[in-house]
C-alpha cells in the first residue's frame, strides 16, 4: 500500500472513531486525551483554546504543535490550513482572522472533512471553508491568501518540494508560512526510516532542519526561521515507538534528541507574483 493510502486510512480511521464518540485512539480506545502515548501530539492547546472549538475537534488533532496561535494573523485576513483534519487550526484561525477574514481547510480525507464541517456547526463559525484535495495540488488560485499554515502534515508527504511550491504559488506577495512540523537533528536510524508506519506517524517522513530550509529557500520563499517547540528525549521515544515493530531497546538511544516539533516562518517576497519569480 502507498504512503499515501496508508495517510487517508489512519486519518480516516481517526475521523470515524471521534464521530462514533471516542478520542483519537492514539494509544487505543480507554485511552484519554491528557494520557495520550504519543509525546507529539498531546498537550497542545491551552484552556483558553479549548472554551472556543467542540471537543471533537480537539479530539481529532494529531499535529505537533500549535500554528494558529504561533503564527501572526491579522483581521481581514486569508488563511489556508494544509491538512486540516477535523477542523482545530482552521476554527481557532477564523477566530482570529475575524468576521472580515477568512479561514480555508484543505484535507483529501471525507471523514476528516466531515467531522470538519460538523465541528464548524457546532462552533458557530461562519469565516472557514473546508476543501476537498491534496496539499500537493492546492484547489485555490495563485496569490489568494495571506497565511500558510500547517499541524505535522507537510511531513506525510513524499513529494515536499510541490507541497512548498503549491503553498509559494497560493501565497500573496509578503504573504507568510507557518507551520508546525516534525524535523530531525543527526543522524535517523535506517530502521526507522524504513517504517511506513513511522512515516505517517509523523517520524519517518521528517526532514532534517538543514534539508527543511533548503526546500523552502529552492521553492523561493525569504525570511526562513526554525525554532524549535519540543524535543523529544528517550523516554518519550520509547513510549513512541514501542508496539510498532521497532526494537526499542536498540532505537531509542540514537534517537534521543534527533526528533523535535518546529515552528517554521518563512515568507513569499513582496515582489513576487508568479510562481518562479524568485527562482
Amino acid at each position: 500500500m502507498e504512503i499515501k493510502e496508508l495517510v487517508k486510512d489512519k486519518y480516516g480511521e481517526a475521523a470515524r472513531r471521534v464521530s462514533e464518540g471516542g478520542n483519537k485512539g492514539c494509544c487505543g480506545a480507554g485511552a484519554g486525551l491528557d494520557s495520550c502515548c504519543d509525546p507529539i501530539t498531546s498537550n497542545l492547546y491551552d484552556e483558553a483554546q479549548f472554551s472556543q472549538i467542540p471537543e471533537a475537534a480537539l479530539k481529532a488533532s494529531l499535529g505537533c504543535g500549535n500554528p494558529s496561535a504561533l503564527a501572526k494573523l491579522n483581521p481581514g485576513e486569508t488563511v489556508l490550513d494544509l491538512g486540516s483534519g477535523g477542523g482545530i487550526d482552521v476554527l481557532l484561525s477564523a477566530r482570529r482572522v475575524g468576521p472580515a477574514g477568512k479561514a480555508y481547510g484543505l484535507d483529501m480525507t471525507e471523514e476528516m472533512l466531515s467531522l470538519a464541517r460538523e465541528n464548524q456547526r457546532k462552533a458557530g463559525v461562519t469565516n472557514a471553508e473546508f476543501l476537498k484535495g491534496e496539499i500537493e495540488n492546492i484547489p485555490l488560485p495563485d496569490n489568494s491568501v495571506d497565511v500558510v499554515i500547517s499541524n505535522c502534515v507537510i511531513n506525510l508527504s513524499c513529494d515536499k518540494d510541490r507541497v512548498l511550491r503549491e503553498a509559494f504559488r497560493v501565497l500573496k506577495p509578503g504573504g507568510r508560512f507557518a507551520v508546525s512540523d516534525v524535523v530531525t537533528r543527526g543522524q535517523v536510524p535506517e530502521e526507522v526510516r524504513q517504517s511506513m508506519l513511522l512515516w505517517v506517524g509523523c517520524i519517518a517522513g521528517a526532514l532534517s532542519e538543514g534539508e527543511y530550509r533548503a526546500k523552502l529557500a529552492a521553492a523561493g520563499f525569504a525570511e526562513i526561521e526554525a525554532e524549535p517547540t519540543r524535543i523529544y528525549n528517550i523516554e518519550e521515544a520509547r513510549d513512541f515507538l514501542c508496539g510498532r515493530g521497532v526494537d526499542v531497546d536498540a532505537i531509542a538511544p540514537q534517537v534521543d534528541g534527533t526528533f523535535l516539533s518546529a515552528f517554521i516562518r518563512a515568507m513569499k517576497p513582496a515582489g513576487c507574483w508568479v510562481p518562479d519569480c524568485c527562482g
